[in-house]
């Protein structure tokens, strides 16, 4: 169903599909009787069983990932919010189309397939601060380019951004969906008083867009980004064609948690893929009920931290789903 307003977006979250229950209750059937005692490969085998749900097949498999990255530019760079200018998305862009990226690599290395979608990179988005950051055209439009770009035929999901200022959008979001203070943090690396800018700069946005709060929607129109709103919509993509995904950092959840807080179990079909080093990732993953798969410290982006948990979600298909029977390996179960 095409995208064309935020309420055909609406109709798509109170219609969300479920995991099917048959295929659950077989590859549970299945990880009791494989030659190991009970329990041995801890939370892999949860991670199999929640992968069998959404295939629909007590076998899950993962030999088929894709990746995509979204990338925007944002207004609000104009508060001196970061410590890089925002030509350097337009860079990263053309260093992802040319392989020589951290998230090509870790694309190489687990056999994913990797996009790039630039999104108007000369169109930046309105400054939040001074009012709405996109109408209601501009986020549709963002989010359902994101809705289109999941490969249906994907058995694995990740979501990556690059963009300028968005760590700001994103802890602007998590402020405006969950309240309280504190979610700012570092993000490429900005000193103190670059900090305190980001603090004003959510503060200001959200003053200014107070219309928005208690629309999890609206305030994604009004304080997110164009990348921001694609991962979005990729998400929920992802959902209505019942294909796994795997969460990267705080930019990437701030997305999820729109749809979150928008429909209850909206990220059944997510898991979080790392806690990274921005400081409020640990704390929206609670927000999520997300325990994460990785903790290694990385605050890169791109999508790098769940293309790198890609790895852990294969190693748990590939036991569950090749590993013999207690039966069929002659083995006598405990």
């Amino acid at each position: 169903m095409p995208i064309k307003s935020l309420a055909d977006i609406r109709a798509m979250l109170a219609a969300l599909p479920a995991p099917d229950k048959a295929a659950i209750a077989a590859a549970e059937a299945r990880n009791g009787q494989l030659t190991k005692p009970t329990g041995a490969l801890g939370r892999l085998e949860a991670v199999a069983i929640w992968m069998a749900g959404w295939q629909g097949t007590e076998k899950p498999r993962a030999a088929n990932p894709q990746i995509a990255i979204f990338a925007g530019n944002h207004g609000v760079t104009a508060k001196g919010v970061s410590a890089f200018p925002a030509e350097v998305t337009v860079q990263m862009v053309a260093n992802f189309a040319h392989g020589g990226a951290a998230i090509n690599q870790l694309a190489k290395a687990f056999g994913a397939k990797l996009d790039v979608h630039a999104l108007d990179l000369d169109r930046p988005t309105a400054d939040f601060t001074e009012g709405p950051a996109m109408s209601e055209a501009e986020v549709v439009a963002a989010f359902a380019k994101g809705f289109d770009a999941v490969d249906p035929k994907a058995d694995l999901f990740v979501a990556g951004e690059m963009g300028i200022g968005n760590t700001t959008v994103a802890a602007a979001l998590a402020a405006a969906l969950y309240g309280g203070s504190g979610w700012a943090g570092r993000g490429t690396g900005v000193d103190d008083a670059g900090l305190a800018r980001k603090e004003a700069a959510i503060a200001a946005g959200l003053a200014c867009n107070a219309g928005a709060l208690g629309d999890p929607l609206e305030i994604l129109r009004c304080l997110g980004g164009r990348e921001i709103a694609a991962m979005a919509g990729a998400i929920l993509g992802a959902r209505m064609a019942r294909v796994p995904v795997i969460l990267d950092g705080f930019i990437a959840c701030s997305a999820a948690a729109v749809l979150a807080q928008a429909a209850p179990g909206a990220l059944d079909h997510c898991i979080a893929g790392h806690q990274s080093a921005e400081g409020a990732h640990g704390r929206l993953l609670e927000k999520l009920g997300k325990e994460p798969l990785l903790q290694l410290g990385l605050r890169l982006g791109e999508g790098s931290g769940a293309a790198l948990a890609i790895g852990v979600v294969q190693g748990a298909v590939a036991c569950h789903s090749g590993m013999a029977t207690f039966a069929e390996a002659g083995v006598a179960a405990g």
